[in-house]
């Protein structure tokens, strides 16, 4: 056992519990969604059942690497916040293990495949500089998962030939993403959201989608509920972007890429950013302002261009506050 194998172990929580007759789980880290059926309910299941569940199947599954599981479930409220602040800090210190590790440092990346059963096409392609699209894995991550479970869902991929740096396409990755989602996906690019986007299956922690008269992007996070400038909410936008479609506009995606060098690249990357809801803004904050620095845009002065749910609510609106505030996006090519 050791710590890097722990947000692979984490993860399994999801294929875990959803592997129980009406129980649904989605997300990870400190976003998760659970559901218990009505029907579950009635025949018997109870909160400890989750508690047994997931310590039989870690038992089963991993006792290669552990000896002994034990699983508590707290339901004070108060508690689970203090913990929540614990495990923030957990996230952040997994985060940090890939800083200044490029996907030019690589030849290979890894695929992660755990969410087919909700979505049968979807194959994440994990790189240094692009984490699974939940936010729970990172390309060291899958690289220890692979080390675990040699046919698990996290396997290697050569990069091979480079068909298109700018949007990020290589011929094995293709090759391999083709295969793995029976041919219905034939191209994937790592850097675009426009040309064949990465699919996306339901895990996501955040969707961007493309403000067209806007010359920008909005991207809301899996925690706020209200309607967005693209006028839909964050569930709506899901069940249209999820189930391992294909979508030219619109991308799940982890928070952390938000700051990553190679976010949207083939699209201007942050500088199309013109929507975030304040909690999302202020969540990554600290490391998008040194982005902004690094690029040139100024950092707290770009930040401050960024429209918000208390500044703009409808796409005209996110429009009118970009020109206002002299936000780059509304001088950039259009996207399409």
């Amino acid at each position: 056992m050791q710590t890097d194998f722990e947000p692979v172990l984490e993860r399994q929580i999801h294929i875990f519990m959803n592997e129980a007759q009406g129980v649904w789980h989605m997300g990870q880290r400190d976003i998760n969604w659970v559901r218990i059926s009505k029907d579950a309910a009635k025949a018997g299941f109870r909160l400890e059942h989750i508690g047994k569940l997931l310590h039989a199947m870690f038992h089963e599954q991993y006792s290669s690497i552990l000896d002994k599981v034990q699983v508590t479930i707290v339901t004070d409220e108060q508690e689970v916040l203090k913990l929540r602040e614990e495990s923030v800090k957990v996230y952040a210190e997994r985060d940090a293990r890939l800083a200044g590790m490029t996907d030019e440092d690589v030849n290979t990346f890894y695929s992660c495949t755990l969410c087919q059963s909700f979505a049968p096409d979807h194959v994440c392609v994990v790189s240094p500089e692009r984490p699974g699209l939940c936010g729970a894995y990172s390309w060291l991550d899958c690289k220890a998962a692979y080390e675990i479970t040699p046919s698990g869902p996290n396997q290697p991929i050569a990069k091979g030939s480079c068909i298109e740096a700018t949007i990020g396409q290589w011929d094995k990755i293709n090759a391999f993403v083709a295969n793995v989602s029976r041919g219905n996906i034939q191209r994937m690019s790592q850097y675009s959201m426009i040309t064949d986007p990465m699919t996306s299956c339901g895990c996501f922690e955040c969707i961007a989608a493309v403000l067209p008269s806007t010359g920008g992007i909005m991207i809301v996070n899996r925690e706020f509920s209200e309607m967005t400038p693209c006028g839909m909410k964050f569930s709506t936008l899901a069940g249209t972007v999820g189930g391992g479609n294909q979508t030219p506009g619109f991308i799940g995606h982890s928070k952390h890429y938000i700051n990553s060098k190679k976010f949207i690249g083939a699209e201007g990357g942050i500088r199309r950013i013109v929507w975030m809801p304040t909690m999302l803004k202020e969540e990554i904050k600290g490391t998008f302002i040194e982005r902004a620095e690094e690029l040139g845009l100024g950092g707290e002065e770009f930040f401050a261009k960024i429209a918000d749910e208390t500044t703009a609510t409808s796409e005209e609106e996110v429009l009118e506050f970009i020109t206002k505030n002299g936000h780059p996006a509304a001088e950039m090519e259009p996207m399409f």
